[in-house]
């Protein structure tokens, strides 16, 4: 039995992305900018996943948004190959582990 495939689209190569258009990209940067902003506000950091090279320059991109619109500086830092935390001052690694008391 033979069956036509309609609106059937070749997939990109494995670990291949398929890009955005203009208007994606804008709507997917303004949602982080206001989400992941949000998080930061309340919390100080937010971790977010960032399995290809696109998302992660999007997440930069983002943080330098969020630099120029607050007037304090977000910080980018990988956590592992899939995540990206950002985070403001005092907020990093660093504070995550502070040092014991002296005794």
């Amino acid at each position: 039995m033979i069956r036509d495939l309609y609106n059937v689209r070749w997939q990109p190569a494995e670990g291949g992305s398929t890009p955005l258009t203009d208007e994606e990209e804008q709507r997917a940067r303004a949602t982080l900018f206001r989400e992941l902003g949000n998080e930061i506000a309340d919390r100080g950091w937010v971790r977010f996943p960032a399995y290809s090279p696109e998302e992660r320059r999007r997440l930069i991109d983002v943080a330098h948004r969020l630099t120029s619109h607050w007037g304090m500086q977000v910080f980018v830092e990988a956590e592992d190959q899939c995540a990206l935390k950002l985070y403001l001052a005092g907020h990093g690694i660093q504070s995550a582990n502070p040092p014991l008391p002296q005794a």
